[in-house]
């Protein structure tokens, strides 16, 4: 596997993250040119002219200056150790919501820059996901097309749900398919009915092939982060937290090692399952905060993810797992 390559190289390229990344390779693990420029997604000119910045920059002398490096070294380490092909990581820790803003902001620069003409691509809805909006960028595409992986609430307030999606389209000039459902229904029999007779299997038949799903993902318990929670009763979720549950991606509940939670409610949840998202050509994951590393970890194990943007306090918790 392969990280994505940017298409356009004025916002990350340009920014002091990938230049650290770019001089920690190249002097620390002794990388070639070509190969930084290969795993990066960026062309040959460009790391010769970060590297040549950073030293002008007076950030590379005999070793590169360990505050602004730290962050770099901290995603290194979480990309060996996860296998994944990238990882962007934001400084510090904060609230659950200054989070949301921080990890989305970088999601939604990250994402300007690696969509290209013809992808299809998926995406959940929440706090970070929606944070990604205030940043994203991009330049129209050709005959791209945005689904949306999972339905709505009847009564949204801060978040409309199906904003994420709809921006996503509109700002690439793509069509747009909303998963126009309510995210839970009252039996599995209606969830089959409004599949079959109200075109939403169309939907979940271009999910078959996304190139690209874009997700995140929220602890659950007393004090969880999953906003999925707080439109469930308290019997079910006692139900979901007795059956093991710990994450919630894309109100897909999995266990700490990534298993999907079987309950009755799973049969009741309008959604493309994480078996789906998983056969994406890549998954591009967008969470922080060290209370949700574990559930990070789970999504990460059950999803198949390429690219994971978090922050700071997640990455040092996900490599003390």
């Amino acid at each position: 596997m392969a990280r994505l390559t940017r298409q356009t190289q004025t916002h990350l390229a340009d920014a002091p993250s990938l230049r650290l990344r770019t001089a920690w390779l190249y002097h620390n693990r002794g990388w070639t040119q070509a190969a930084i420029a290969e795993n990066l997604g960026i062309s040959r000119s460009t790391v010769i002219r970060m590297l040549e910045e950073a030293r002008a920059r007076a950030e590379v002398q005999v070793w590169i200056n360990p505050t602004p490096g730290d962050c770099t070294a901290l995603a290194l380490s979480v990309e060996e150790k996860f296998g994944l092909d990238e990882v962007i990581v934001v400084p510090g820790e904060g609230s659950t919501l200054e989070t949301a803003q921080d990890v989305g902001a970088a999601l939604g620069q990250f994402l300007s820059e690696v969509i290209t003409d013809n992808m299809v691509i998926g995406a959940t809805w929440g706090r970070t996901l929606n944070a990604a909006l205030q940043t994203f960028r991009p330049v129209p595409r050709a005959n791209t097309r945005v689904v949306s992986l999972l339905g709505g609430i009847l009564e949204a307030k801060a978040m409309n749900p199906v904003d994420f999606s709809w921006q996503l389209a509109s700002r690439l000039n793509a069509e747009c398919m909303l998963y126009l459902a309510p995210l839970f229904v009252d039996s599995a029999e209606t969830k089959r009915a409004l599949i079959d007779k109200c075109g939403l299997d169309r939907l979940l038949g271009v999910a078959q092939a996304l190139d690209l799903a874009i997700i995140s993902c929220g602890d659950l318990g007393t004090t969880g982060s999953s906003m999925t929670m707080d439109f469930l009763g308290p019997e079910e979720r006692a139900a979901l937290l007795a059956a093991g549950a710990i994450c919630d991606a894309g109100c897909n509940f999995l266990d700490a090692e990534g298993r999907d939670v079987d309950t009755p409610l799973r049969h009741r949840i309008m959604n493309v399952d994480l078996g789906t998202i998983a056969r994406a050509g890549h998954v591009i994951l967008a969470a922080g905060g060290a209370r949700r590393a574990a559930a990070i970890r789970a999504t990460v194990l059950r999803t198949n993810c390429r690219t994971l943007i978090t922050d700071e306090a997640a990455a040092t918790a996900l490599l003390q797992l």
